[in-house]
């Protein structure tokens, strides 16, 4: 193993929790991808020889998961497959399979899921399993290459990146800077002119030329571009990605160098010019990664300008014949590169066409086998598995429901106007959120001082990355309803009640408890026993009316009293009230007991049912250790415990008074 590997490994046993995230799980070989899974359960994952046997054995099981999947008969294949691997147990469910039951098909399913080894710790969906990406189409541009690129001393003219070398020679002035002659920015300035506003990310390999491509569009054209390069800090990138993201005063252009645009996010375009192209194809795919995302609403129109007869041809022919990198994804691209590199680089500079072109065809056929192989070879089970065999549609379903929801907007309003924050108008479905002068908390989660734009609309924040998606769970909304709740403010009020059924003078006593549980997250206890507020509304006679009465109902009937006047009542009420307050708690408590209760039935009846199906699952996958179901059971116990001290925390008082 290489040092870096072994500086990893060290660092993950130390780690309580590693999580490993890649794009290309299995692009530098199956033992890589071993060593990688050794990270994330040593225990499991010791022998590379048996892991081999291991995954060779669900390629069958697979098929025979597609074909349940398809709704058709089962081929021979595929039962003699299902046996296999669930023995005379599933003999019977194989047989209500095969006699047309919905329900025993999709039972077969998560049982064949379950048994996969490696799918309770690694989860993987594909580009052509997830919807969303757009499509890709390719304008080549060939341009004549300049005499003063050709006359470059031997070897640099063949550079592919021609500017560089021209540039760092002793009598290249500013009056002769490459950008006055070099056809690709007067072809650059053209394309921006035809496309007018429409937004175009230009990329290139140097930060020296993004700079140099910034001034010609500003001498030559007037036209306004931002630059984003590895020189600037975080802040200064953040400002140029929000200027070129500006629909209505923001640059029509955004220059970004190699390193420069990694990570970064800007879908809301869909032009992209390759100034140049990288010397790697993952490089390439990083590049137009920053625009083909899930949420890219169009297709992304790739412009890639090439000198003629130089080593930028050969590239571009290299990346569109060989590779097909432009149009499609090139999960062989890295391998492809290491097999032919060797070969490729000298050929860029020089060479016959004739051995050119062998080259190109050879890397082409390679290409077409290896991804043949990895189609063939790709974990099928795996990939189902880690959509939730049907559950994970599910989810999505419930997500977007709730994205469609009105709740959110309309209370973080009322909390913006609670705290002293001003919000305007960006856009469609966008706020600019600023602290005004009446700010009530400043340490309200805004996340800037000088202000941040929010949506609510899952596919603008997909495509728009100087935007925060505010969410239930956002910092923010999270934040802004701790301080609600942690302070002083709105947890007491006097108000005064017009009820025709109630005697002038009557007060009424509003308590609002919490019921929750307090217990490390790593429990999960929030799933069975959800902070709730419970109600209690007192008469003078201590009846509590809350059933009868609802908080809505109640609020219609209010009015405010001046703060005065409702300090004077509480002070003189204080020996009547504060006796009904002490009484409230034992009005909700066995609401809350009965909370508490069904949260600790779930808690245990989840746990068994789980207990179960591991322990039945450990006969069969030994992926599945003892140790996890000691610490399943001891989980199990702390959460009954903690559950056992859930409290009821009062949290609000409304005294209402008659009149």
């Amino acid at each position: 193993a290489s040092r870096e590997y072994d500086l990893v490994e060290r660092l993950a046993r130390q780690i309580a929790g590693v999580l490993l995230l890649t794009a290309t799980p299995e692009q530098l070989g199956l033992d890589s991808h071993f060593a990688r899974l050794r990270l994330l359960d040593p225990d499991r994952f010791h022998d590379l020889a048996a892991f081999r046997a291991e995954s060779a054995q669900y390629q069958p099981v697979a098929e025979a998961v597609q074909e349940l999947l398809d709704q058709g008969s089962l081929s021979s294949q595929a039962r003699t497959a299902i046996h296999g691997f669930l023995g005379s147990a599933g003999d019977e469910l194989l047989a209500a399979v095969e006699s047309g039951d919905a329900e025993a098909r999709a039972r077969m399913v998560r049982e064949l899921l379950d048994r996969h080894g490696t799918g309770r710790v690694l989860f993987r969906n594909t580009r052509s399993a997830v919807r969303g990406f757009p499509e890709r189409q390719l304008h080549p541009y060939p341009l004549a290459c300049p005499d003063v690129y050709l006359e470059l001393p031997v070897g640099e003219h063949a550079d592919l990146y021609p500017e560089v070398s021209y540039q760092a020679q002793p009598e290249a002035g500013e009056e002769q800077r490459w950008w006055r002659f070099d056809p690709r920015v007067e072809w650059l300035i053209d394309t921006l002119k035809m496309l007018k506003k429409v937004k175009v990310l230009v990329i290139c390999a140097h930060a020296e030329t993004a700079l140099d491509l910034e001034d010609a569009l500003r001498v030559r054209s007037g036209i306004l571009a931002t630059v984003f390069h590895e020189g600037m800090n975080i802040l200064e990138r953040d400002r140029a990605a929000a200027y070129f993201a500006d629909e209505e005063f923001g640059a029509q252009v955004l220059i970004c160098s190699e390193i420069g645009s990694e990570g970064r996010n800007f879908q809301f375009a869909h032009h992209l010019v390759l100034f140049d192209l990288p010397s790697h194809p993952d490089l390439l795919e990083q590049r137009i990664g920053r625009l083909d995302r899930i949420g890219q609403q169009h297709t992304i129109q790739l412009h890639v300008p090439y000198l003629e007869n130089s080593p930028q041809e050969r590239l571009f022919q290299w990346y569109h014949q060989a590779l097909n990198a432009f149009c499609n994804t090139c999960p062989t691209g890295n391998a492809l590169q290491h097999q032919f590199g060797p070969r490729l680089l000298p050929l860029l500079e020089a060479g016959d066409d004739g051995e050119w072109q062998a080259l190109v065809d050879e890397a082409q056929t390679e290409r077409v086998r290896l991804e043949g192989e990895l189609h063939a070879g790709r974990d099928r089970l795996l990939e189902l598995n880690s959509g939730g065999a049907g559950e994970g549609e599910a989810l999505v379903e419930a997500i977007l429901e709730q994205d469609d929801e009105y709740a959110l907007p309309i209370y973080m309003e009322a909390l913006f106007d609670a705290f002293g924050i001003d919000s305007e108008d960006h856009s469609e479905n966008a706020l600019i959120l600023r602290p005004s002068e009446k700010m009530l908390d400043a340490s309200f989660p805004l996340g800037d001082d000088e202000g941040v734009t929010i949506t609510y609309d899952r596919d603008q924040a997909l495509s728009r990355e100087d935007m925060q998606f505010l969410t239930w769970e956002h910092p923010m909304v999270q934040g802004g309803m701790d301080l609600v709740l942690s302070g002083s403010m709105g947890n007491t009020a006097v108000a005064l009640i017009k009820n025709k059924a109630l005697k002038p003078g009557t007060v009424l006593l509003e308590l609002l408890y919490v019921s929750e549980v307090v217990a490390p997250r790593a429990l999960q206890l929030g799933r069975y026993l959800p902070p709730a507020a419970l109600r209690c509304l007192l008469d003078n006679n201590g009846n509590d009316l809350a059933s009868k009465v609802s908080f809505e109902t109640l609020s219609d009937q209010l009015e405010s009293v001046p703060r005065a006047s409702a300090n004077k009542f509480v002070q003189a009420q204080r020996e009547v009230l504060n006796p009904q307050i002490n009484a409230g708690e034992a009005k909700v408590a066995p609401r809350h007991a009965e909370r508490v209760a069904e949260a600790k039935r779930r808690l245990a009846a989840d746990t068994e049912e789980e207990l179960a199906r591991l322990t039945a699952l450990q006969a069969v996958n030994p992926s599945v250790r003892t140790s996890e179901l000691e610490a399943l059971r001891k989980q199990r116990e702390q959460g009954l415990a903690m559950l056992d001290k859930a409290a009821l925390r009062l949290e609000a008082i409304r005294v209402l008074v008659a009149g």
